[in-house]
């Protein structure tokens, strides 16, 4: 609709112009004309919010010459196709932040011209993430610009002080203007810019209020097409809602080339920034930070700092190797089953799949003969990861079978597989890659499928056993 996109208003003619009132959805951007208690279109409850935009008035000739503004804007997009063959082409190095968890999680570092977002819970860390980043891209020599839409630039100067992000190149200004931002890139033609938030930003041209949906789509548009002319790489910084995802438009996660989540529970030490979406690289890697006084610090090797505080001997606690990407990380799962006098017994699992657990617990009572309907299941990983693969199966078999027997896994011996239905262990990806992380930890023995023993080769210094169903590694293991 006209107002909406920056080409709609690229063609709008003249001055020449009528008001409308639209209601507009704050999920998903459906329109109406009048209001509606549920969006037609995503189903949620009270979410459209009334607005007003200019639309094209017709003149009574149906012939309005545009301005010559317009010819002028217009001519400055304006591209022709060319032979694929034909386009010059050279392998640019990519743009080093000097965080090492940040640069393998964008790809390999910042590609010109790109557009990335960053979302995460408020105080999670993404405007410190931000500031540290500029920092390493300043001492490399590259002139950066920060805008903050929610900070003053003396608090900015107070936040940089206490993490040691100080940099003359490093430029800041507290502006939502989004006329007056485009005009400073246009001066002070920064190698990188930051946009934090893009929920604060506005558009004059637009009567609706900043982090509305019309408002957030345009300023990411706007932005998108002086990062594509410009080859600035630029970072936008959204909030999320309560369900998770990025605040505003899906269509925002559509513009952009890279959308990063910044995940980990505030009162956990442990940050995780994840790609959901990368035109420049994999989606399957993972950076882990620790949160500390001095800002966000690295974690080269997580498996270690994972497993630092694990129990010896207890019963419920088994280590299990995941893949993140490229990287192999051994977690801690945690398992407790408690007898109940209720008819349903509770299961309460964080970090893992509840589906999948509840799975597992029916597969260990028709294949196993444990009775785990009169228990409780109380399922963590420690340290506030997340896993969704299914090759942490056997190790969420063996934790649960641990804690109802009481008996503790033997010490220095891991179990991986995917479990199905009728109790047999499948074979998982990437099995060498996980039991070399095993042995680099100390561990002494690890039970793989078979179908996977019989694919591998040996590898010295940890004994591998092959295992074909759950029964088989519950009378290995107990």
């Amino acid at each position: 609709m006209p107002g909406h996109h920056l080409w709609d208003r690229a063609l709008s003619y003249g001055d020449d112009t009528m008001k409308k009132t639209v209601f507009t959805c704050q999920s998903c951007g459906y329109q109406t004309p009048r209001w509606l208690g549920r969006c037609p279109d995503c189903g949620e409850w009270d979410s459209l919010t009334e607005g007003r935009f200019k639309s094209r008035k017709p003149s009574s000739g149906g012939n309005v010459s545009p301005s010559a503004a317009t010819i002028q804007r217009l001519s400055d997009f304006k591209q022709k196709p060319v032979p694929i063959d034909s386009i010059e082409f050279e392998d640019e190095e990519r743009i080093l932040t000097g965080i090492k968890e940040f640069d393998r999680v964008l790809g390999g570092g910042v590609v010109s011209g790109t557009l990335v977002l960053i979302g995460g819970d408020p105080g999670i860390g993404k405007s410190t993430l931000m500031l540290q980043a500029l920092y390493g891209l300043a001492k490399g020599g590259h002139t950066v610009l920060y805008v903050s839409g929610e900070e003053s630039i003396r608090q900015i100067r107070l936040r940089s002080r206490r993490l040691e992000t100080i940099s003359s190149k490093m430029l800041v200004v507290s502006e939502v203007d989004m006329e007056l931002i485009l005009s400073m890139v246009e001066s002070e033609k920064p190698q990188v810019l930051v946009i934090d938030s893009i929920q604060t930003m506005f558009n004059g041209e637009l009567s609706s209020a900043p982090g509305s949906v019309s408002q957030v789509r345009e300023s990411a548009m706007r932005l998108m097409l002086m990062a594509k002319r410009t080859d600035i790489p630029t970072f936008l910084v959204g909030h999320v809602t309560k369900e998770g995802t990025i605040a505003g438009p899906r269509l925002l996660e559509h513009m952009v080339d890279t959308v990063l989540y910044f995940e980990g529970d505030r009162s956990h030490i442990f940050r995780i920034l994840r790609a959901v979406k990368n035109r420049f690289g994999s989606t399957n890697e993972i950076g882990v930070f620790e949160m500390k006084e001095m800002g966000l610090k690295e974690v080269p090797n997580p498996s270690a700092v994972f497993l630092s505080e694990r129990p010896s001997n207890a019963p419920g606690s088994v280590v299990t190797a995941t893949m993140e990407g490229t990287r192999p990380i051994l977690i801690e799962l945690q398992a407790l089953a408690s007898p109940t006098n209720f008819g349903t017994p509770r299961r309460t699992i964080l970090g893992l799949d509840h589906n999948r657990v509840a799975l597992l617990a029916a597969v260990m009572e028709k294949k196993l003969g444990m009775h785990l309907m009169g228990h409780d299941i109380f399922m963590n990983v420690a340290g506030g990861v997340k896993v969704d693969e299914p090759a942490v199966d056997m190790g969420i078999v063996t934790a649960i079978g641990s804690s109802f027997l009481d008996k503790p896994i033997p010490e220095g011996n891991v179990v991986l597989g995917e479990v199905g239905l009728t109790g047999e262990v499948r074979a998982i990806s990437h099995v060498e890659t996980r039991v070399a992380e095993l042995k680099k930890m100390g561990f002494t023995k690890c039970f793989i499928p078979k179908s996977n023993l019989k694919r591998m080769g040996g590898i010295e210094g940890i004994e591998i056993a092959g295992i074909s169903t759950v029964a088989e590694a519950v009378e290995a293991l107990f």
